[in-house]
């Protein structure tokens, strides 16, 4: 059996909330080591203040094979077992508004001077620098500042909240990710690191294809729920089935779109693919009175046999149990709690719980003993309670 492809990669991660920790998850599930430091006493507070549905909180599900140091780091004995650790680490992963790991001392100019090969990566609302840098900000800001929000939701109706941080999760968690790897291969090869800026607002703005084509050929952005992916196209769109229920209609190329004419009984309707404006709007009303003849049940029944890309909307405990998603072994349980295997599938890298969350510096001895600190520094640093 092959090595993970990240083995003997020391990643140190000083973020907590959203999107740092998930990063960090992925870089643990493909073999990295994973250093969580957290703040001395309880931790991390997002051990308690994710869990907003009962016992279990967001923690548990983006902090598996990862070890716990605590540190205090604004202790100047902590600063310093900081550098030490660092002085051996190949990435950094921080979430700090800008500055405020330069007033540290641990910041990426502080930390090269010792490790030039670090790959040092801030993740941040906003960026470094800008107007907007040191503002607060969760998800939603972002989605407004970049002009998605204002493009989700039905035509007519105000913006719509995803429930899905896309600014955490894809902008930041999976941007950053490719940033620390691109910038770690370098490293590699070239012995020297990098610092890498990762500001959500920037990584969702960056993919709105649709919104800057419309802008591009109009001049504007077409109102909400009228480009052609977000209602304006009758192909590609969400209807109501007699009982309620809905299905994803996403029948785009001609070949799908006549299937799918053919498979609700109006053939009448197949010169219309790409019907926009009033047109557009008269053919997804005739669709609308179509699905609404024919319960959720029905349709999908019938759906599974015509390919044609027409598919449930599932709810999401439904989408726990869908055989697909179950085929690609797509929830596993880690220390009694379900949750999300990795959503990448490399070979000869079978997923593996190998550490279960960790507890708040449940490896805080073990992870300094390894970086050649003497057991007296250690008990030092615990009289001291930096760790």
């Amino acid at each position: 059996m092959r090595s993970p492809p990240l083995a003997g990669l020391r990643v140190l991660d000083l973020t907590r909330l959203l999107p740092g920790p998930l990063a960090s998850m992925h870089l643990a599930d493909l073999g990295a080591d994973v250093i969580k430091i957290e703040d001395t006493g309880a931790g991390d507070y997002a051990r308690s203040a994710g869990a907003v549905h009962g016992d279990i909180s967001y923690f548990q599900l983006v902090n598996r094979n990862k070890r716990s140091l605590t540190l205090d780091l604004k202790q100047a004995t902590g600063v310093a077992a900081f550098l030490r650790l660092a002085a051996a680490a190949d990435v950094i992963l921080e979430g700090f508004r800008p500055g405020v790991v330069d007033k540290l001392g641990i910041g990426y100019q502080a930390v090269c001077a010792i490790n030039p090969r670090i790959v040092y990566c801030a993740i941040t609302g906003y960026g470094q620098d800008g107007p907007y840098r040191d503002r607060a900000g969760h998800d939603l800001n972002y989605l407004g500042y970049c002009g998605l929000l204002d493009q989700i939701g039905v035509a007519g109706g105000a913006p719509a909240i995803p429930n899905f941080q896309i600014g955490d999760l894809l902008g930041g968690s999976l941007s950053a990710l490719v940033g620390v790897l691109a910038a770690v291969h370098d490293a590699r090869g070239s012995g020297c690191g990098r610092y890498v800026d990762v500001a959500m607002t920037d990584a969702v703005f960056a993919h709105t294809i649709f919104p800057l084509l419309a802008v591009l050929g109009l001049g504007q952005a077409l109102p909400r729920g009228e480009d052609v992916l977000s209602g304006g196209m009758p192909s590609y769109g969400v209807y109501a089935t007699s009982d309620g229920r809905h299905l994803a209609v996403s029948a785009m190329e001609p070949k799908f779109w006549q299937m799918l004419c053919t498979a609700i009984d109006r053939p009448d309707l197949k010169p219309f693919a790409f019907a926009t404006g009033a047109e557009g709007q008269r053919i997804r009303h005739e669709l609308e009175a179509a699905f609404a003849k024919r319960s959720f049940a029905e349709w999908t029944t019938l759906f599974e046999r015509v390919d044609c890309c027409v598919t449930p909307v599932l709810r999401f405990e439904e989408s726990l149990q869908n055989e697909q998603l179950q085929a690609r072994g797509m929830i596993v349980e880690v220390a009694g709690v379900r949750q999300f295997a990795p959503p990448f599938k490399i070979s000869e890298l079978p997923f593996e719980a190998r550490l279960p969350p960790p507890g708040a510096g449940e490896h805080s001895e073990e992870i300094l003993r390894e970086s050649g600190f003497s057991a007296d520094e250690i008990a030092g640093l615990r009289a001291q309670k930096v760790i």
